[in-house]
């Protein structure tokens, strides 16, 4: 079937070419084909021919190495591989890449082949979206327009400097220009800047369209000449000095000057009323003048008295500047733009204040908050009769607040933002961030007539929502300037700004730093910024490098002045690290500074709680909810402390719950009597809570916060001393007891000894010895000496054990002999009894009856009673 159609695609081919021969030969785009799209169906099929041969192929496996086992399937795969190789060659070589396939290397030659084939098809891809772009309309090589003499910025596209101008184009990068050999402007000014770490006075002199008059303290500015030996000394603290010496009463120094000519200032009728909206002149057709002389200064100031309003803003560099420096004024009427060189004009802009706070002139800016503080700042110069088109625009609930929003809402003008981020201090300045400075005015005055227009038609003719406008930028025209004033407290906002947990440790290397960027960067004129960024700053106190290497692998890149002075920073690590290691707690909370820090609503007290107020500053409540002020026993760490307690507890008559150390324990013992039925219940379910932290308490059931313990300058470190003497003293009192205990059963056991010994010896002074017993046989008659050995031998005891042992047992022994006792004489006695066996005989004979366990008995306490006579 596939042979039959193409037989007859073929025939048809052949019969279409020979009717019409030079047509197909004038109109085909390559031979055979006679468009773009026949030659694309074409390759496409051809591809897909390949893919499915391909996939008919065996696979890598068994039926693989099967097949490849026939030397005519080897072959012909061989053949048919050289072939393949062959026209990936030629393609790479007409795509200019390396094409050598062939002659490679048995062991790599796979390896470096697939490298060779990846490469090809990154470019052949790349040419691809090239040709692709060029046909939609976009050249890639097209490089953007720069001023003569600078180099092109590198782009930095991320998601902060793009801009998004709308659904189907594609987003705009901005372009930052910077100048790295630009002469620091600060060398040239006449008045230095002043950076001391001393509140800002007004730099105003001359006080024109005044209602009330400018203080003598402020017009008399030659003052500070004539004291030569304050020369060295901040202008701020010079200016307090003099007002000491002289006694000069200021009523407010600081003050804003034109305070009274603003809260008594009135908008005008006409300025309430619907306005004739004005349209722009083209930028092409506007006169723009360049003012950098005194004399150009001077005219424009003259040339601003007249009209009834004009448009200003301001360029502002503040990277390399502490307090910033004011680089650019635009200025714009109806009919010409002005541009201000306010770096060399910086101490003749004064002048300027007679048209600024004329109150017949209005002054429009847009987004003027921080343009007010610029010109108080750097030139002395206040406005009066302000419009704000930031705070139109919020007026009017427009999507967006911007600049560009209303150029783009109320012109049709798509601003060029590339040069926003430049660098300002550049001189001479290109043309195009010259254009860019006049755009932001250039528009201005029409777009204030058109927003005063809608507000009145947003309130239906009424004027209340443009006064309210009107009330809002009066207020924005009042703020003053106000100088960053470097405390002992400044780095604990911006830590708080990080979200990060310091320890002790961490927190003093970033108060040692933050002061010494503080430090240098008033001394250089520098920004913060410059000095050390707060980023790498915070890297620096959470690692703590030991080694100066360490402070530089944390910046990158490096500051210049970390840099040169990376020893000392190290120095300020090391003496972080010194710092006894704690928990993150805010330790500046200990010392009170000019920053009010704010206590927690919630004031509670717990053994594991240490980010409370200390228990003295707790109020006591009772038990109905309110502030009892009844005398209550405080919570005591130690023994010693209860003889400073002199409250009567028992004279409280409500359940109270005392500042404690412990949680679930409460030391008030009042008369469960005197209580009522809810207060003793009260008292019987908290004395049944068992508190759960028992086991890790001390044994005196006090709990000390082991965190703060090393730091001496906390009150838990002089308790944590004072419970480790009482530890101590408390192991030598039971040491002293244990000891003590030992001694009194030693001496008890010895006494328990002696009094056995003493009764056993009493009850042997009863026990009548074998001489006895002899000594009266001698005496009496045979049936006495047998009755009496009976007796003898009956009430003689035996030793035992239990007699040494236990002395309290009484000895049975019988009552003694009434007869009193006379000591034989053995000086008139028979010796020879004695002799041989005649003893033992006679012994024998006398006790025949039941005298075998006697004889034994005796002899045994005639053996025992000779070693105890001896004792």
């Amino acid at each position: 079937m596939a042979s039959s159609n193409d037989n007859k695609s073929t025939e048809g081919g052949f019969q279409d070419g020979n009717s019409d021969p030079n047509d197909e030969e004038t109109n085909e785009l390559c031979p055979g084909f006679k468009d773009v799209d026949a030659f694309v169906k074409y390759g496409l099929g051809a591809v897909l021919s390949a893919t499915k041969a391909s996939a008919g192929l065996p696979q890598a496996g068994d039926d693989y190495d099967f097949y490849r086992s026939f030397p005519g399937f080897q072959e012909f795969c061989e053949s048919q591989g050289d072939k393949l190789l062959h026209l990936m060659s030629q393609i790479m070589q007409h795509h200019g890449c390396r094409s050598h396939m062939r002659d490679r290397n048995k062991l790599t030659g796979l390896e470096e082949r697939f490298d060779l084939v990846v490469d090809s098809n990154d470019t052949i891809l790349e040419r691809a979206g090239i040709l692709l772009d060029e046909a939609d309309g976009v050249n890639r090589s097209q490089q953007p327009v720069m001023p003569a003499g600078f180099q092109p910025p590198k782009i930095v596209v991320s998601s902060w400097n793009r801009k998004g101008s709308g659904s189907g184009s594609r987003p705009e990068t901005f372009r930052l220009l910077h100048a790295k050999n630009v002469a620091r402007p600060q060398l040239k000014f006449k008045e230095k800047v002043d950076n001391s770490n001393t509140p800002f006075i007004p730099k105003i002199f001359i006080k024109p369209n005044a209602t009330k008059p400018l203080p003598s303290y402020f017009t008399n500015k030659q003052i500070r000449k004539e004291r030569p030996e304050d020369l060295d000394v901040p202008a701020a603290l010079a200016d307090f000095i003099h007002q000491q010496r002289t006694q000069e009463h200021v009523e407010d120094m600081f003050a804003h000057p034109y305070q009274y000519e603003l809260d008594h200032f009135t908008t005008p009728e006409n300025l309430l009323s619907k306005p004739e909206v004005q349209m722009y002149k083209p930028m092409a057709e506007t006169k723009c003048s360049f003012i950098d002389t005194l004399e150009d200064l001077v005219a424009l100031n003259e040339k601003l008295c007249k009209l009834s309003e004009f448009a200003v803003d301001l360029e502002h560099h503040s990277y390399r500047s502490f307090l910033g420096l004011t680089c650019l004024m635009q200025i714009s009427t109806r009919e010409e733009d002005f541009i201000i060189d306010t770096l060399e004009l910086r101490s003749e802009m004064y002048i300027l204040n007679e048209a600024f706070t004329d109150p017949a002139t209005v002054k429009v800016f847009h987004g003027a908050d921080s343009d007010i503080e610029w010109l108080q700042k750097d030139f002395g110069l206040y406005v009066v009769n302000l419009f704000d088109t930031h705070q139109a625009s919020r007026a009017l609930n427009l999507a967006r607040h911007s600049l560009d929003h209303l150029l783009k809402h109320f012109c049709n003008v798509d601003s060029d933002k590339r040069y926003q981020l430049a660098d300002w201090r550049i001189r001479p300045l290109p043309d195009e961030m010259v254009q860019y400075a006049r755009t932001d005015t250039h528009y201005l005055l029409y777009i204030y007539d058109s927003m005063r227009a809608q507000l009145l038609e947003f309130h239906h003719g009424q004027p209340g929502l443009l006064q309210s406008v009107w009330n809002k930028s009066k207020d924005i025209s009042l703020k003053k300037y106000l100088k960053p004033i470097f405390t002992e407290e400044s780095y604990l906002e911006l830590q708080r700004k990080q979200k990060k947990s310091f320890n002790t440790q961490q927190l003093t290397a970033f108060r040692l730093l933050f002061a010494w960027r503080d430090k240098l960067a008033r001394q250089e004129d520098e920004s913060t910024g410059y000095v050390l960024p707060t980023h790498m700053m915070s890297k620096i106190s959470e690692e703590l490098p030991k080694e100066p290497q360490g402070i530089i692998a944390c910046c990158n890149p490096v500051p210049p002045l970390v840099r040169q002075q990376v020893n000392e920073l190290h120095l300020l690590v090391q003496q972080a690290r010194e710092m006894p290691l704690l928990k993150a707690e805010i330790a500046a909370q200990k010392n009170k500074g000019l920053t009010p820090i704010k206590k927690s609503d919630v004031k509670l007290f717990g053994p594991h709680d240490t980010s409370r107020v200390h228990e003295s500053d707790l109020p006591h409540f009772s038990s109905d909810g309110k502030l009892n002020n009844l005398p209550v026993k405080q919570g005591i760490l130690f023994s010693e402390d209860d003889h400073k307690m002199d409250v009567d507890i028992q004279k409280i008559k409500v359940l109270t719950a005392p500042a404690k150390i412990t949680l679930f324990e409460l030391e008030t013992k009042s008369d469960q009597t005197s209580l009522s039925v809810a207060h003793m219940k009260a008292s019987r379910i908290i004395e049944s809570f068992e508190n759960p932290f028992r086991m890790y308490l001390p044994p005196s059931d006090v709990h000390i916060n082991k965190n703060a313990k090393f730091d001496p300058s906390s009150k838990i470190f002089e308790i944590s001393k004072r419970w480790k003497l009482q530890s101590i003293e408390q192991q030598h009192k039971e040491l002293e007891a244990k000891r003590k205990a030992k001694e009194e059963a030693k001496e008890q056991a010895k006494k328990e000894r002696n009094k056995a010994k003493q009764s056993y010896q009493e009850s042997l002074q009863n026990v009548a010895t074998v001489r006895q017993q002899a000594a009266d046989s001698l005496k009496g008659g045979g049936k006495k000496r047998e009755r009496v050995a009976s007796e003898v031998g009956e009430s003689t005891p035996k030793p035992s054990k239990k007699l040494m042992k236990s002395a309290d047992k009484p000895q049975k022994t019988e009552p003694p002999s009434q007869e009193s006792f006379t000591p034989f004489d053995y000086s008139q006695s028979d010796l020879s009894v004695f002799a041989g066996r005649q003893f033992l005989s006679f012994v024998q004979q006398k006790g025949s009856k039941g005298q075998k366990s006697n004889f034994g008995a005796g002899n045994r306490s005639m053996s025992y009673m000779a070693g105890k006579s001896e004792r």
